[in-house]
């Protein structure tokens, strides 16, 4: 914070020309950033009053400067304990043990805001309201209370959903949802999905921060049904995560799963150099590491910044012969608006994968990488693009390039048109070869709703072979990415 006496006189006005001139020689502040009332605040342990503007907003550019008159707000102190003021499901303990100070830790907003953060984050509550006590209140001790009220969402959500594309197949999901079962912020969901390429009925349970603030233990069991042109599964599939939050937007995951399933395939042999066919059943033991980065400025539309993900995946698989892998996976998406009302928007993405140690035969078929569809390469059928077997069969692989990029033109207050390319390729060995590399082109347009865009594409590929449509369509929630 910016203490006074820098460019500033208690009581009387406060020029920001004054204190860009201060902050810079002493390196508190850089051109460019944003000067918030934050960084005007008179000393630990003390509320900020609102400034009252006198000159123009800017950023900090000596040539557009903002001004301010300061006002010395009342003396917080220090701070007490939570106090939970709306009756309802959550355990009022359990609030109490987010917060991040210390009964009797001097008064910081920042702590204040992280435990408002930190409870909206849960996704169960509509609203949720953290203010310091009345002055009146303040204990024996020169402690303040801090006051939460929370508005819960509905606790029993029944949803449904459909889906549909000429590449990946339609399909049909119904999920029932239970906030706050056991009184912590908890979320239960049973799910039922029938659908031409995967069915799945399971239960998810989430329970965030489980042990430390910040950290979400999510547990899950499911039995699927996949019916591929690669493969045919059926499986039981449990595994135990835990997410830990980096910052405000960011995080990673750890845990394991368990596979138990029969697979149905048809393989390339490379001894032979025949495709045969395996029926046989599989037990897969997975460790899950992963972590994603979020730059951007909204999850389902965004419109600025970057993101980052990658996921490692060491695995065993039993059932015939014991099979060891490693699965790595990462993917970067940048967003750069053209204008400075975002209306115009490039978008951009790449992913890369690998599997090292083991071999085609060896690796079960839904660990392989496979392209081709709506969340990958467009203009192309699922699994669609990479090798194939003689029976156009696709044959997967052990490493995968995908890339794309789309321009984003907002059309009114509701519409978007959207023109896209996108690349893929799927390999034989652990890096992939681009030479084989297919693209496909297309246009969509998308429909803004307060949750999120709906999307709906027609693409075509440019690298069409036998058995391939002359176009697909894909109709989904959200961007392609």
């Amino acid at each position: 914070a910016i203490a006074i006496g820098i460019g500033l006189v208690r009581g009387g006005e406060g020029h920001a020309d004054a204190v860009i001139d201060a902050g810079l020689q002493q390196a508190t502040l850089q051109l460019g950033h944003v000067l918030g009332i934050v960084d005007l605040a008179l000393g630990p342990g003390r509320q900020a009053r609102d400034p009252v503007r006198i000159g123009r907003t800017a950023r900090l550019q000596p040539d557009a400067v903002e001004t301010h008159e300061l006002a010395r707000g009342d003396v917080v102190g220090r701070l007490d304990g939570v106090r939970l003021e709306t009756r309802g499901p959550t355990n009022p303990d359990w609030v109490a043990g987010l917060a991040p100070w210390s009964e009797g830790d001097v008064y910081d907003p920042e702590d204040v805001a992280e435990l408002e953060r930190r409870l909206l984050e849960t996704g169960v509550y509509d609203g949720v309201g953290v203010a310091l006590a009345p002055a009146d209140q303040t204990n024996t001790d020169g402690n303040r209370p801090v006051v939460v009220t929370l508005t819960d969402r509905p606790r029993r959500i029944l949803e449904a959903g459909a889906t549909f594309s000429t590449a990946d197949g339609s399909g049909v999901d119904l999920r029932w949802t239970w906030h706050n079962r056991f009184q912590r912020a908890d979320t239960l969901v049973w799910e039922a999905r029938l659908a031409d390429v995967d069915s799945r009925l399971g239960a998810d349970l989430s329970l965030p921060h489980w042990r430390r603030p910040g950290q979400t233990l999510k547990l899950s069991a499911a039995l699927v049904n996949e019916n591929t042109d690669a493969y045919d599964r059926a499986a039981l599939t449990l595994a135990a995560d835990l997410q830990q939050r980096l910052g405000k937007t960011s995080w990673f995951n750890y845990g394991v799963g368990f596979d138990a399933g029969h697979y149905n395939e048809t393989r390339f042999d490379p001894i032979s150099q025949l495709p045969i066919s395996l029926d046989r059943d599989l037990y897969i033991l997975t460790g899950r590491g992963s972590f994603y980065l979020d730059r951007s400025n909204d999850p389902l539309d965004p419109t600025t910044g970057w993101r980052l993900t990658a996921s490692a995946q060491p695995t065993v698989v039993g059932g015939e012969d014991t099979v060891l892998f490693l699965r790595a996976e990462s993917q970067a998406t940048a967003y750069l608006p053209l204008e400075d009302n975002a209306r115009t928007v490039l978008a951009g993405r790449v992913r890369l994968g690998s599997i090292l140690g083991g071999e085609e035969l060896t690796v079960p078929s839904d660990r392989l990488f496979y392209s081709g569809g709506g969340g990958s390469v467009r203009g192309y059928e699922y699994q669609g693009v990479g090798p194939r077997l003689p029976d156009n069969t696709p044959r997967g692989g052990l490493s995968l390039f995908e890339a794309s990029i789309e321009a984003r033109q907002d059309i009114g207050r509701s519409f978007q048109a959207v023109a896209f390319l996108d690349a893929g390729a799927v390999g034989y060995q652990e890096t992939p070869n681009l030479g084989n590399t297919r693209y496909g082109v297309g246009v969509g347009v998308r429909y803004k709703l307060p949750f999120g865009p709906v999307r709906a594409d027609i693409a075509v590929p440019l690298d069409r072979r036998e058995g391939d449509a002359a176009f697909q369509v894909y109709v989904s929630i959200g961007q392609a990415f």
